[in-house]
């Protein structure tokens, strides 16, 4: 029996993995994708998208689709007693809002929408280890049918890899993490609450305890429009005893301290809170080999500003399959050498702004000075919303562009080792 070779495989169906699908797919490649689960599925996550993610989903041509979900257009920030609410910044590229949509809808009609474009979608089906090939190449992976307990391979001139923060796959081929990089934890839940459709999503910059003691990270409240609020606490590895942190005990804490307008009781989620470990940075690799490459989480690109991940697992995902689309359409897999490159031209530099930053707010003293000061002043706070969400403008360079060049100046000429360690 003569075996069937895709063009490409993907390793995961989230959101870097069904975005590769997509565009490799539509640009007419014999392209499979599995995904261990079935969906739908929950994933631990803030379920906040914002422009950036909302624009790559328009264009994947989702926008009606986002429209049966809860807009929202700002961030109100929270810290010291002052609220400020600020809306997305206007931007000749990115909408001028967001959407809040539960991981188990938005995975499955992202995933449904790649196979709309001519994608094959394998549910239930886990990835487990490559197929060796010649000079370090891959010949596809040998997958596990979750439903019948039985291995079979699946063959593909070139492999991308897709399958979260902790990739199993991308181990298997030899990716690691730069421990020098900052790795962030989250854990979210869910709590019914009358404001489960407020216009703006919040950030308290200074939680405290129920007795009003200071806890590490920053906390989230994003309104979902279903009659619930996802309510979650984020840190970094900057942190101070980081390792020593009871994630659970610190979502407890924040959720009894939530304002008393939320309406939530903090005694009766709605599901047990569940949470993960996310590497930031892009600090996971080698994230190409002779015939694969690392998206997503799996090459750890995630924002350390603010631990947003969609975004730039859209991003990777639609890069990867333009080159593997050149590299089928060119029959030369040498074009994937270029990724690494492309990688570090988009989101280099300014990961590596955000890692000192992630430096800068793993001391307690020092954060709760900045955001005492940033929430006096608006205008201040705007710029700071611009830059952590990534939202510049280079057509017009206001004073958030020409405070981050300044900054980025400094980090192009700081040692590598300085801005990691």
């Amino acid at each position: 029996m003569v075996k069937h070779v895709h063009d490409l495989l993907v390793i995961g169906g989230g959101p870097a993995g069904a975005a590769t699908a997509f565009w490799a797919a539509s640009a007419g490649l014999d392209t499979v994708f599995v995904e261990k689960k079935t969906f739908p599925r929950e994933k631990t996550c803030g379920d906040g998208i914002p422009p950036r993610g909302v624009h790559q989903l328009i264009e994947m041509g989702l926008e009606d689709k986002l429209k049966e979900y809860h807009r929202f257009h700002g961030l109100r920030a929270i810290a010291h007693g002052k609220t400020l609410e600020m809306s997305w910044p206007e931007h000749s590229i990115y909408p001028q809002h967001g959407y809040v949509v539960r991981r188990c809808d938005l995975d499955e009609f992202v995933a449904k929408n790649a196979v709309s474009a001519g994608a094959s979608l394998h549910q239930g089906v886990e990835a487990l280890r490559p197929i060796e090939g010649e000079n370090q190449a891959i010949e596809g992976a040998v997958v596990l049918d979750k439903e019948t307990g039985s291995e079979r391979e699946i063959h593909a001139r070139y492999v991308v890899i897709a399958d979260g923060s902790n990739s199993r796959f991308g181990r298997a081929l030899g990716a690691s993490r730069d421990k020098s990089l900052p790795m962030g934890i989250a854990i979210r839940g869910y709590f019914e609450s009358p404001l489960h459709d407020d216009p703006w999503i919040e950030s308290s910059l200074d939680i405290q305890d129920r007795n009003g003691n200071a806890m590490p990270g920053y906390g989230w409240i994003f309104p979902v429009g279903n009659g619930t609020i996802n309510v979650g606490i984020g840190l970094l590895s900057t942190f101070r005893d980081y390792k020593s942190i009871n994630t659970s005990h610190l979502f407890e804490e924040f959720a009894y301290s939530l304002p008393e307008y939320w309406g939530i009781n903090p005694d009766t989620p709605v599901a047990p809170p569940t949470g993960g470990r996310l590497p930031m940075a892009g600090s996971v690799g080698p994230k190409c080999g002779p015939n694969w490459l690392l998206v997503g989480d799996a090459a750890g690109s995630i924002n350390p500003f603010n631990g947003e991940g969609i975004d730039y697992a859209y991003e990777t995902g639609r890069l990867a399959a333009s080159l593997v689309v050149g590299a089928v359409n060119h029959n030369d897999p040498m074009i994937l050498t270029r990724y690494p490159g492309m990688l570090e031209d988009e989101f280099g530099l300014y990961f590596r702004v955000a890692s000192l930053f992630g430096k800068v707010i793993g001391n307690p003293t020092l954060i709760r000075e900045l955001t005492r000061v940033g929430m006096r002043s608006k205008p201040l706070m705007e710029w700071a919303l611009r830059v952590m969400a990534n939202l510049m403008r280079d057509e017009d360079k206001g004073f958030a562009e020409t405070a981050y060049s300044a900054i980025a100046n400094i980090v192009r000429l700081t040692p590598d080792k300085l801005v990691r360690n």
